[in-house]
């Protein structure tokens, strides 16, 4: 009987394993189609792109299938549909780049080892073997050091690997086959019809160019630092206590705060691959003015600098010790509009980069400096909270009473330590204060540090630990929580001091790429939301 029920269960637990597999492949592939259908909702150029590849190679298989086509290159039409998958590229400048290496290469490579097979043929056997050899090496060492050099690496690298690969497959293979050279003309024939196929779909058919994107890049990177200085601050003066686990609205508010400065300090790679396809393509634009592409990467680098204050602002919200709302709320007005002074010269940055046009003579408002000046004579009106004194202490002592009356009513114990802690604090404190912190209560030392979370008297010695440091930096530091906005007003007038350096790189691109002169009347007020995707098959090198 109990064998009977142990196989009973068994097969049950077989049945019940098998309906949740039938159920689960529904869902799995349902959001496998949900994860396509956003890729293409989130940037519509790369379903383009994928039916311009389709159509492409379906034009390069007619070399096979067409019979007249066949006779005349026959079984060489596979290198053109390698030239397609190889040469294709998301955008217009990396298709030209990769296009123009592969055909310059093999062109090339092809006409020195013809030469080298005519020098060879009039050689003899013997020497010609001799001569062939030596050219091998004199020419891949040659080419192998050549790709170390940084500029070649970074333009040329793959065109440099496609002629060592050919040369030494035509110059080796005519030693011993005659019609090398025959077949060799017959592949860089439809090599040249795959690079023309991949050239007509890339810049004729729905191009994608890169220096747009570069462009739309640099407006979404300072749309995006604005809007995380504006929700810093924000976040910074909300007149409401926290509780200890985080509200939506809370990571919401941190989502639009990292996300604006990730995308601006992690485009060092994109923006520089970016700018060297866009110094690939032709001259598109109606100016036909060159496009200034070193010159978003030099934007780029000082918006990376920008952006690590913000990074900065961004951990003021997150420090351990924080100024109470009844002391910020001193500096609120002056903070709030300063914030918003640096956010309208970020957003009327980013709406001159659009539009191509030059920046507003008043971009730096007297607004600002009015702002910078509040700022600085809030600060000055309140020197107690910054220097310390008697009167800022009752404050202190508020916050510092009512965590030790909790925790002498909760735990005899934990009065015990607090005695203890309080002498040790006084006993080294006196060579410099009147009351100071030793490293050990700052640290929570122990040798027995996964106590803290277990129950019992000493896992509440631990955690009343944690909590004494605190209260004990408080107490010893008398203006230390007034720091932390020291920290953050600090950093504000960082950011004024940075966007100097911002406007004038933008400036210098308006002059660079001719941008049109500031009109008042014309000028759209409205917010402008750009986003620009990242290609998937963007890359630095091949």
């Amino acid at each position: 009987m109990w064998n009977k029920s142990i196989e009973i269960t068994m097969e049950d637990d077989e049945v019940s394993r098998r309906t949740r597999k039938k159920t689960e492949h529904p869902k799995k592939m349902k959001n496998i189609l949900k994860n396509l259908w956003n890729v293409g909702k989130e940037d519509t150029r790369r379903l383009k792109h994928a039916l311009k590849v389709g159509v492409s190679l379906t034009l390069v298989s007619l070399l096979y299938l067409m019979e007249p086509f066949f006779k005349g290159i026959g079984k060489n039409a596979i290198w053109a549909v390698m030239t397609v998958v190889v040469v294709l590229e998301f955008s217009a400048g990396a298709t030209l780049r990769k296009g123009l290496n592969r055909g310059l290469g093999t062109l090339i490579a092809g006409s020195l080892a013809y030469l080298i097979e005519f020098v060879a043929i009039n050689s003899g056997k013997i020497f010609g073997g001799i001569f062939i050899g030596a050219a091998v090496f004199i020419i891949g060492s040659t080419i192998t050091y050549m790709r170390f050099v940084p500029y070649v690496k970074k333009n040329y690298d793959y065109g440099m690997l496609v002629f060592l690969l050919t040369f030494n497959l035509i110059t080796v293979s005519s030693y011993r086959i005659d019609t090398v050279i025959k077949i060799a003309h017959q592949r860089l024939l439809t090599i040249a019809m795959g690079i023309g196929i991949c050239l007509f779909m890339s810049l004729l058919v729905f191009p994608i160019w890169s220096g747009d994107d570069l462009h739309m890049s640099t407006v979404s990177k300072l749309q995006g630092l604005s809007r995380s200085t504006e929700a810093c601050v924000t976040k910074y003066f909300e007149e409401k206590e926290k509780d200890n686990e985080d509200s939506n609205s809370d990571s919401d508010d941190d989502d639009v705060i990292y996300k604006g400065y990730k995308t601006v300090l992690d485009s060092k790679s994109s923006d520089e691959a970016l700018a060297m396809y866009a110094s690939w393509e032709p001259r598109h634009s109606l100016r036909c003015h060159k496009f200034p592409s070193q010159q978003y990467i030099k934007i780029g680098s000082v918006l990376r600098k920008f952006g690590h204050t913000v990074v900065a602002l961004h951990g003021c919200l997150q420090t351990e010790i924080q100024t109470p709302t009844s002391i910020r709320i001193l500096f609120k007005d002056p903070c709030v509009r300063l914030a918003g002074e640096i956010c309208k010269v970020l957003s009327e940055l980013s709406e001159s980069i659009l539009n191509k046009r030059h920046c507003s003579p008043e971009i730096l408002s007297d607004n600002l400096e009015v702002a910078l000046k509040d700022l600085n004579a809030a600060i000055k009106s309140q020197p107690k909270l910054f220097l310390g004194s008697n009167l800022h202490g009752d404050i202190t002592n508020k916050h510092l009473n009512r965590n030790v009356s909790y925790y002498n009513d909760s735990n005899n114990v934990v009065g015990n330590v607090l005695s203890q802690t309080t002498q040790q604090n006084v006993t080294v404190s006196q060579p410099r204060f009147d009351s100071a912190v030793s490293l050990s209560s700052f640290m929570g030392r122990t040798p027995d540090r996964r106590s803290v979370n277990k129950p019992g008297p000493v896992g509440e010695k631990r955690r009343f630990r944690k909590q004494m440091s605190k209260a004990a930096v408080m107490k010893s530091l008398e203006f230390s929580e007034a720091l932390p906005f020291a920290a953050f007003a600090s950093l504000l007038v960082e950011m004024v001091a940075r966007l100097g350096a911002v406007i004038d790189e933008v400036e210098e691109l308006g002059s660079i790429a001719c941008f049109k002169e500031y009109d008042n009347k014309t000028v759209d007020r409205t917010d402008v939301e750009v986003r620009i995707e990242k290609p998937v098959d963007l890359v630095v090198g091949d």
